[in-house]
């Protein structure tokens, strides 16, 4: 009797065991879908407007994400030389008020983001104050992936996207 009672206790322990483990590990966050965007990426995503203004890293990539391209006060480099814009001088702020540099096609010529045939990765700007572009970029592929960049294309974060696809 006592054999039987040993036996349907480990068949019981067996079965929730396999219970909490099925219902812990399928459970998706937002964090492994999006490639582990913070809380600030997150709630930026929350806020966005399409017809907004931004310039921060959060902000920005959240923009991507939701609706595909860039907010539409970033510029590319060619349509900022056609406005005035002289690199060498940081003179953005007067050439193109309250614009940032961005759109242009990034070339991955180092390979430190992924390849995939047909991917094609564009840039931005980050934090830009309409002077001298600084190191902080994101690059962002046609296909959903989302990097940051604070030391000019040295080390990237993933911030939305899967590299895998």
């Amino acid at each position: 009797m006592i054999q039987n009672w040993k036996h349907k206790l480990k068949y019981i322990c067996g079965v929730l065991v396999l219970l909490l483990c099925f219902l812990t590990g399928c459970t998706s966050t937002t964090d492994s879908m999006t490639g582990g965007t913070d809380k600030d990426t997150q709630q930026a995503a929350a806020s966005l407007e399409e017809s907004g203004s931004y310039t921060s890293k959060e902000d920005v990539a959240a923009y991507i994400h939701q609706f595909g391209q860039l907010p539409d006060n970033f510029i590319t480099k060619k349509e900022a030389k056609k406005a005035g814009w002289v690199s060498s001088k940081g003179n953005l702020a007067e050439a193109a008020p309250g614009k940032s540099i961005g759109g242009d096609r990034f070339g991955n010529y180092e390979g430190n983001l992924p390849e995939k045939e047909g991917r094609q990765y564009y840039e931005c700007d980050i934090d830009s104050d309409g002077s001298y572009r600084g190191a902080k970029r994101i690059v962002y592929s046609d296909d959903g992936l989302v990097y940051y960049t604070e030391d000019h294309y040295e080390t990237f974060e993933l911030l939305y996207g899967e590299e895998n696809l």
